[in-house]
């Protein structure tokens, strides 16, 4: 039974993802068509490595409550359940986390904390690099943002592991829940803090390879490509309504985008962007998940591999 919900669950997450961008498949088309295959192939794995940060961020944050996962299962467990963001409503990617953690013995309020923290975090940490780098390479590419960067000092208080503790045990006494066996440390909020740093990092990468094809060059580029995608990721994780913030992070990121492009080469890097997202969190699924399975059934993959030799 549990297999085929989780079949189900994959289904469904998988056509909403396909659903969020067949509408505008023709502009898409159009788009990869102005990319080179080196590009494209250094975007998706720059995608690749920032989503495998994001992953890193979460195990730390769970580690540090008390549940340390070895690097497979918790791949597994992350990137799976990441796919449930395609679903709309916030809470998929929550849930299908908490029931593939609890099958590794991660109680589901352990789950539940570091999958919640782990937002935060990196909407901190992306509106911190974002100020930082775009300020660095275009410095009025900053301004229209400003207010934005107002959290920036809101959320470095609300990420105080002190300040977490309290709410967490809030919350889950609101709820009637024994609160968490561990609480979380400041060493464990900074090393997931250090791995989101490297995840921007990545993403930034992701996104300078698609615009060096579209026109502007140069190692400032790479810095404001970080900064633009943080800052355009950061507007879209703050709508909960749509797959993924499916087209909120798309027109953020023209808009942050209009210093070093026209509208129309805007538009197709937001796009490509999107697609090769969506094929990194393909690749990234697919992958943990295979290797996980191999991790849990040596002697059959073994038998296999023999019988086909």
């Amino acid at each position: 039974m549990k297999r085929l919900v989780r079949i189900g669950f994959l289904l469904v997450a998988l056509g909403f993802g396909a659903w969020a961008v067949a509408g505008q498949w023709e502009a898409v088309r159009a788009g990869f068509a102005r990319l080179s295959w080196p590009a494209l192939a250094l975007s998706v794995a720059a995608v690749v490595a920032a989503l495998g940060g994001g992953m890193m961020t979460w195990r730390a944050l769970l580690a540090d409550l008390g549940s340390p996962l070895p690097l497979r299962p918790a791949a597994k467990v992350f990137f799976v359940g990441q796919l449930g963001k395609y679903i709309p409503g916030s809470l998929w990617p929550v849930v299908a986390q908490m029931e593939m953690g609890r099958e590794l013995g991660v109680p589901r309020p352990r789950s539940a904390a570091a999958f919640f923290l782990t937002m935060p975090v990196q909407l901190g940490s992306g509106l911190l690099v974002s100020a930082v780098t775009l300020l660095a390479a275009l410095p009025g590419s900053a301004a229209p943002y400003a207010w934005a960067f107002l959290l920036v000092p809101v959320l470095a208080v609300a990420l105080e592991p002190r300040v977490v503790n309290a709410v967490i045990g809030f919350g889950l006494r609101r709820l009637g829940r024994e609160p968490l066996e561990r609480p979380l440390t400041r060493r464990g909020m900074l090393t997931a803090l250090g791995w989101a740093l490297l995840g921007w990092t990545a993403y930034g990468l992701h996104l300078a390879a698609i615009l060096y094809e579209l026109g502007p060059s140069g190692p400032s580029v790479a810095v404001f490509s970080v900064g633009a995608f943080a800052l355009s990721w950061c507007l879209g994780i703050m709508t909960f309504v749509v797959p993924a913030g499916a087209g909120v992070r798309e027109v953020a990121m023209v808009a942050v985008l209009a210093p070093v492009l026209d509208r129309g080469s805007a538009i197709t890097a937001a796009l490509c962007s999107r697609i090769v997202i969506v094929l990194g969190d393909l690749v990234c699924a697919g992958a943990a998940g295979l290797a996980a399975r191999r991790a849990e059934h040596p002697g059959v993959t073994a038998a296999g591999e023999k019988t086909r030799g």
